[in-house]
């Protein structure tokens, strides 16, 4: 179990800029929690996969423009403005977490804590996928 990586140059490119990284010998970082954390690994998995569903079928019901707001995401002002709807949206579930669990108020609308982690953790995931300009495509 002990996966090592070799030493190795790696160019790596992040918002627009190239940068080289230099991989020393090491255990791998996945090695290494899937060997001491076994079931905390499984289950993030699991719920990635879980995540992934939701995503898919909620896509299929809304399309790619609810996120997108009609735009084809080509300008910065389009992108800005689809970013700015899914802060929206991710600021609408931290307050529904800081009201169900922050303040113990009791759920009224059938949207259980889970079902708002999930949706907060897409959200995010969606808002990295507009940044790197592969949305609806």
């Amino acid at each position: 179990m002990d996966e090592v990586i070799k030493e190795a140059t790696t160019k790596v490119e992040w918002k627009g800029e190239s940068y080289t990284s230099v991989s020393r010998p090491q255990q791998s970082a996945v090695a290494y929690c899937e060997e001491n954390y076994p079931q905390t690994t499984e289950e993030f998995k699991k719920i990635l996969d879980e995540m992934y569903i939701t995503f898919c079928k909620k896509q299929r019901n809304y399309g790619p423009s609810n996120i997108s707001v009609g735009t084809p995401l080509q300008t910065q002002d389009e992108v800005r403005l689809s970013l700015t709807g899914l802060w929206f949206r991710i600021n609408d579930k931290v307050q529904r977490l800081k009201q169900l669990v922050v303040l113990g108020q009791p759920d009224e609308v059938g949207e259980s804590i889970q079902d708002t982690y999930e949706d907060l953790s897409v959200y995010g995931i969606i808002a990295q996928i507009v940044q790197r300009g592969k949305w609806g495509k």
